[in-house]
C-alpha cells in the first residue's frame, strides 16, 4: 500500500492499517440536504391557515395540529412513509395521506401539498447566504442532494440562491433515497470531484450522515435550542471552518 492510499476494508476494519503519515485529503468541495440545513418550511399554523382561506380560531388551530401528531401513529400514514421520497407520486401520497388522516384537513390536503412546492413557503437560514457567498468566494464548487418529491430549483432561484450550486440531486429523480451511496457520489461526478475530498452537510444523521459510507465527510448539524424556526440562524457558520 503506497503513501496517501486509503486502507481496504475487511469485515472487523482494514486488512493493512493506513500507512504512518497519509492523512486524509483536503476537502474541495461541498454538499448539501435542502430542508432544516438550508430552508425551512412555514410553520403548519400558518400554513393551514393559508389553505383554509377562512380565520381558524387558535382552539381549533390546536385540535388540527394535535391531529397531525397523532396521525403519524397510524399504521397507514406510517405505511405511506416508506420510501416516499424515490418518485414524486410517492412523496405526493405518503404527504396527502397524513393529512387526510386528520377529517378537517382532508379538505384541504391538496393545498397543503401544493404549500410544499410553493418557493413563497419556504425560507433561507439567515445564515445560508452568508456562508454560500464565502465559499464561492473561495471557489469551492457546492451542489445540493435532497430526499424530496419536486425539482428544487424553482425555490432557489425565487430567493437568488440557485446561482451558488452546479450539481442537484434529487431523490425522485434516481429512485432512490438517503443514504445509497449513488446519490452523494453521482453529486461528486456532477462536481468533478472525488467523494473523499467532499463533505456533506445536513441535519439527519442517518440519512445525511450516511454520506459517509460513500466515502465523504459529513457534517451533521446540531439540534437547536427551541428548534429551527425559518429564519433564524441554523449555524451553517461552521462549514467554512471546516474546510480550512
Amino acid at each position: 500500500m503506497t503513501a496517501g492510499t486509503a486502507p481496504v476494508m475487511g469485515p472487523e476494519g482494514p486488512i493493512r492499517p493506513a500507512v504512518d503519515g497519509a492523512g486524509p485529503r483536503p476537502l474541495r468541495a461541498v454538499l448539501f440536504d435542502f430542508s432544516g440545513t438550508l430552508f425551512q418550511v412555514a410553520s403548519y399554523a400558518d400554513r393551514i391557515r393559508a389553505a383554509s382561506q377562512v380565520p381558524v380560531p387558535d382552539e381549533e388551530l390546536e385540535a388540527l395540529l394535535d391531529g397531525l401528531e397523532a396521525g403519524l401513529d397510524d399504521p397507514d400514514v406510517a405505511a405511506a412513509q416508506h420510501a416516499r421520497d424515490v418518485s414524486a407520486e410517492a412523496h405526493r401520497h405518503a404527504f396527502l395521506t397524513w393529512y387526510a388522516s386528520v377529517p378537517a384537513l382532508a379538505p384541504f390536503a391538496g393545498a397543503l401539498y401544493e404549500q410544499l412546492r410553493t418557493p413563497a413557503h419556504w425560507l433561507p437560514y439567515a445564515d445560508a447566504r452568508p456562508v454560500l457567498e464565502e465559499l464561492a468566494a473561495r471557489g469551492v464548487p457546492m451542489g445540493v442532494v435532497s430526499d424530496v418529491g419536486w425539482d428544487l430549483r424553482p425555490t432557489f432561484a425565487a430567493h437568488g440562491l440557485d446561482g451558488f450550486f452546479t450539481a442537484w440531486v434529487h431523490s425522485c429523480d434516481h429512485a432512490t433515497e438517503k443514504p445509497d451511496p449513488y446519490l452523494f457520489r453521482h453529486a461528486c461526478g456532477l462536481l468533478g470531484v472525488g467523494p473523499e475530498e467532499t463533505l456533506m452537510v445536513g441535519d439527519n444523521p442517518a440519512k445525511d450522515g450516511g454520506a459517509v459510507g460513500a466515502g465523504l465527510r459529513a457534517y451533521v448539524l446540531p439540534v437547536a435550542a427551541g428548534g429551527t424556526a425559518p429564519g433564524s440562524r441554523r449555524g451553517l457558520d461552521a462549514v467554512p471552518r471546516l474546510l480550512g
